[in-house]
């Protein structure tokens, strides 16, 4: 790997991360849950770090800069999910950094932070970012619209794979979400502007091969997760519902549930319990929560209700993040400035345990991650 160059920018940052909580991390890995989310400001980009309480709640713990700029904004300027990824084994936090193309990696130690490297995207305004193994993969939104891939070490250290580089179907196509499959087979990209669904074969190299693009049949496509079943599980906002699809050994998709009703608008988000039993959307417009449950295959049936949750008018929630345990689930409330604090019950439906009043409402913020 190659030694990475430290500007005097990310030297600050690091400064920044180490003067903040530095015992804790000297004293070795910490066990301690966090809730991360991303500023996104335009002229410094940050982490705002907050500590799990043995009862889910959240307490503020520090601000970590990336090294890097956001694209700043009001509500949802990234219109993606991934912005802000916890790598598979949670060691890890990866940042995009819309306003300087680049990518932020961050050691994990519980709510501390310690930043490793920046590097470029491999194109214009990164908005989704996700990691499988050595390989970690950018979606760059603007200019042509691509995909880019860079190795990624156990230290967070990064390094651009040559001829990485794969385009979308269109340039400024609305690419909005990035994530490989549970088994590395596949990365997959979607676009709301065309309404697509690219699926793209990994190479033993970490190249892709040609990318294979499916249609969604519902109207408004935004952003996905996987099921660990390998499902995917689509978002689509115009039709106010969310699909499943399984993926092909050729990479085409066959449709599992199609157009299952969220009962609420603005479905843009999602996102799957670590076991798979369940998968929740946040729905913007209603300001509320959906719940589905998860056959083995990949089948979505709606809970009882659909709704699990209700916020309160105008809270807009956007992006969501499931704890690693799968105990909690914490919503990115950007209308009123908050995360919300929902326990998962047995069942799959929801129980408030608070809402954390963490910023100024209507301030750019996009993305959010869990230990």
């Amino acid at each position: 790997m190659k030694k990475a160059v430290v500007f005097p920018a990310i030297a600050l940052a690091l400064g920044f991360a180490q003067a903040s909580h530095a015992d804790d991390w000297d004293h070795g890995k910490s066990d301690q849950k966090a809730v991360f989310v991303m500023t996104n400001a335009a002229d410094s980009n940050e982490i705002m770090s907050y500590q799990r309480q043995a009862d889910g709640s959240l307490k503020a713990f520090g601000r970590f800069r990336t090294g890097g700029r956001g694209s700043g904004g009001t509500v949802d300027p990234l219109g993606s999910q991934g912005s802000l990824t916890l790598s598979q084994d949670h060691t890890l936090l990866l940042a995009v950094n819309a306003g300087t193309g680049n990518i932020s990696s961050f050691r994990v130690n519980g709510p501390n932070l310690r930043l490793v490297d920046v590097e470029p995207s491999g194109g214009s305004a990164p908005v989704s970012v996700a990691q499988h193994g050595d390989l970690l993969y950018v979606l760059n939104f603007a200019g042509n619209s691509n995909v880019a891939g860079l190795r990624v070490n156990y230290e967070g250290r990064l390094e651009q794979i040559p001829g990485s580089v794969r385009y979308l179907t269109a340039a400024n196509s609305g690419g909005s979400d990035l994530a490989f499959s549970p088994d590395g087979r596949f990365l997959v990209a979607t676009e709301k502007l065309t309404n697509n669904i690219n699926v793209f074969p990994v190479q033993p190299n970490g190249t892709l091969g040609a990318v294979v693009v499916t249609k969604d049949p519902g109207a408004g496509l935004f952003d996905f997760s996987f099921a660990p079943s390998g499902a995917v599980l689509a978002m689509e906002a115009g039709a106010r519902t969310i699909s499943s699809f399984l993926i092909e050994s050729t990479g085409a998709l066959t449709s599992l549930s199609v157009g299952v009703p969220t009962m609420a608008g603005g479905t843009c988000w999602n996102a799957v319990t670590p076991d798979g039993h369940y998968v929740y959307t946040a729905n913007t417009a209603g300001a509320n929560i959906s719940g589905y449950a998860i056959s083995g295959a990949g089948v979505l049936t709606a809970l009882p209700g659909t709704i699990v949750f209700q916020f309160p008018a105008g809270t807009t929630d956007l992006d969501m993040a499931i704890s690693g345990d799968g105990k909690y689930l914490y919503t990115l409330n950007v209308g009123s400035g908050s995360i919300g604090i929902l326990a998962i019950q047995a069942d799959g439906t929801l129980k408030q345990v608070g809402i954390l009043p963490a910023f100024t409402a209507g301030t750019g913020q996009n993305g959010i991650a869990a230990l």
